[in-house]
């Protein structure tokens, strides 16, 4: 055999090898089975804040589908910015009298648009469920002075993803700073309205009256202006010029997608962007985990994403969240994915698939996703695609009784004593390098596990809390990351 021979084969030799990789990635992103006594959970990865040409990503919605869909994905959520708007307005009629600085956003592009061209896609693409939704910026505030050279936009970067926004009156109404009309905010103005209504009435009257006629002209213009000005505030019920107002605008805004069966989660909490010059002013967003403290209601947070995180560390904000809920201080726990800030290929030495939130599904439709959203059932994964880390079971059950039934992130168990955990991660069959897996309980790290993959885990907590409700929830690092979903446990009265 010659040497130019043997080349060609080992060539061959390694194509064919990278492509059995990419099969095998193909199979591992498609669907893995979960299986527990009570049924069984196909693993759905899902990519979730996703940008188009509709704001600021670089690729239409159509093109951004067939990336995601040539990678194995089948679950995909674009949020685009809802509106991309920064003003500052002059007293006393700040909404008439101002500077405006727009960007390129779902609103501005056309809602209608927006939710034809995902529906067109839906069609071209039967087997891919998209999801439509926002990034949105319902508040910040300013401080400073413009003639002293440091005004500043603050939190114009505190961000919340809404999910399964599927009607145009749904974004129309949102309220955020500068959005449009709202027959709500109108309504709670509806006093000072009447009251300049009344100023405008009696200064018509004024000019019928020799010598009152330039009073009343005064008083026509102003009643006017300050009428106008009202009509054209925003329908958040805020405005950015009386500081911060604390949770209120991020409570208000969590609230009316939750009225329009949307989902919420709090995006890249521990942001770094800080203070940024642009143009005459500065934009300064500091770090804000305390908003998940101080909102509630809503469905989760980015528990991956490309920044540092300490908030999913045990003890911290996350853990007093799921606390609270435990105590019966929340009606729902928040519950953690993985988001991707996606605009482009390669941005940041980042590509799509990189990070992922895998939905564990009964069925695939558009309602299961938002339901396992809903309740939990996911858990977040981050990687580089392809060689992305996977969560075969985690899962909690009674140690008594080997057949009994397991729960899933998501679930509560009812027990008496020493609940069981098991936990398997996996990743792609050449990933063999070692990985840590840590189990929290109740925000107290319980043990830590070291091994290579595949890692199987089976550890039994020798605990007993009559009347008590606890939670689990375990995290990996070492070859890629996982973050799980908490499983909670209810201990048996005595």
């Amino acid at each position: 055999m010659t040497s130019s021979h043997k080349q060609t084969q080992a060539v061959h030799f390694r194509r064919g090898a990278h492509s059995l990789l990419i099969l095998l990635a193909l199979v591992v992103v498609t669907g893995i089975f979960f299986v527990t006594p009570a049924g069984a959970y196909e693993q759905v990865p899902a990519l979730m804040d996703l940008r188009t040409t509709f704001s600021d990503g670089a690729y239409d919605p159509e093109t951004l589908v067939k990336m995601a869909v040539k990678k194995g994905f089948r679950v995909i959520f674009l949020n685009d910015h809802d509106r991309m708007v920064i003003e500052y307005g002059l007293p006393p009629f700040r909404n008439i009298i101002k500077k405006r600085e727009e960007r390129n956003s779902i609103a501005r592009s056309g809602i209608n648009t927006y939710l034809q061209t995902i529906a067109s896609i839906r069609k071209a693409y039967p087997d891919v469920i998209l999801i439509p939704g926002t990034e949105s910026a319902p508040f910040y505030y300013w401080t400073g002075n413009l003639f002293a050279g440091n005004l500043t936009a603050n939190d114009h970067e505190r961000r919340i993803l809404a999910m399964g926004l599927e009607r145009p009156g749904d974004y129309q109404t949102l309220p955020v700073l500068h959005n449009g009309f709202s027959v709500s905010a109108l309504r709670a103005a509806l006093p000072a309205l009447a009251a300049f209504g009344g100023a405008f009435l009696i200064a018509l009257y004024f000019l019928f009256i020799p010598g009152w006629r330039l009073s009343g002209v005064v008083l026509a213009v102003v009643s006017a202006g300050f009428f106008a000005n009202i009509v054209l505030a925003s329908p958040s019920f805020f405005d950015a010029y009386h500081g911060g107002q604390g949770a209120a605008p991020y409570q208000l805004f969590i609230d009316s997608v939750s009225q329009k069966g949307g989902l919420t989660f709090w995006n890249y909490p521990e942001t770094r962007s800080g203070v940024r010059t642009l143009g005459a002013i500065q934009v300064k967003t500091l770090p804000y985990p305390e908003m998940l403290l101080e909102t509630k209601n809503y469905t989760g947070f980015a528990a991956l994403y490309g920044d540092t995180i300490t908030l999913t560390e045990p003890g911290k904000v996350w853990d007093m969240t799921l606390m609270e809920y435990c105590r019966g201080l929340r009606e729902r726990p928040p519950w953690g994915i993985a988001t991707a800030d996606f605009h482009r290929e390669g941005e940041g030495n980042q590509g799509l698939g990189d990070f992922q939130t895998v939905l564990l599904l009964t069925e695939r439709s558009p309602q299961a996703v938002l339901s396992a959203l809903r309740n939990g059932k996911m858990y977040a994964c981050r990687g580089k695609f392809p060689k992305v880390p996977r969560l075969d079971e985690f899962s909690v059950s009674a140690a008594e009784l080997d057949a009994a039934p397991r729960m899933i992130a998501g679930e509560e168990l009812l027990v008496e004593r020493n609940p069981r955990i098991r936990i398997t991660v996996s990743g792609p069959p050449e990933e063999k390098g070692p990985v840590l897996v840590r189990l929290i309980r109740s925000g107290t790290l319980i043990q830590t596990f070291k091994g290579t993959l595949p890692l199987r885990i089976d550890y039994t907590d020798v605990l007993e809390k009559p009347g008590e409700k606890i939670y689990y929830r375990m995290d990996v690092t070492g070859q890629g990351a996982i973050v799980s979903n908490p499983i909670f446990v209810s201990f048996a009265k005595k």
